[in-house]
């Protein structure tokens, strides 16, 4: 999924809610369609991450949850 990355975001080391804010953030600056990666390591981030997806309707794409640290996949609208 890396090789249509338009944008990544690594949150890894921050807590609730400042990975949902960089990713906030990221997707202002995104253009329409833009495929985002967002890595977080905070255990809260696999509720708040689709929470937020759902709310604003951003598409996810996919998740993963190896080791640590939980990756999604987005497209921004």
């Amino acid at each position: 999924m890396t090789s249509d990355l338009d944008i990544d975001v690594d949150a890894r080391g921050l807590l609730c809610p400042l990975p949902v804010l960089r990713l906030r953030k990221a997707l202002l600056a995104a253009s329409p369609g833009a495929t985002l990666r967002i890595r977080a390591d905070d255990p809260v981030a696999r509720i708040d991450i689709p929470h937020f997806c759902t709310e604003q309707g951003i598409t996810l794409l996919a998740s993963e949850d190896r080791d640590s640290t939980i990756t999604f996949w987005l497209r921004a609208r």
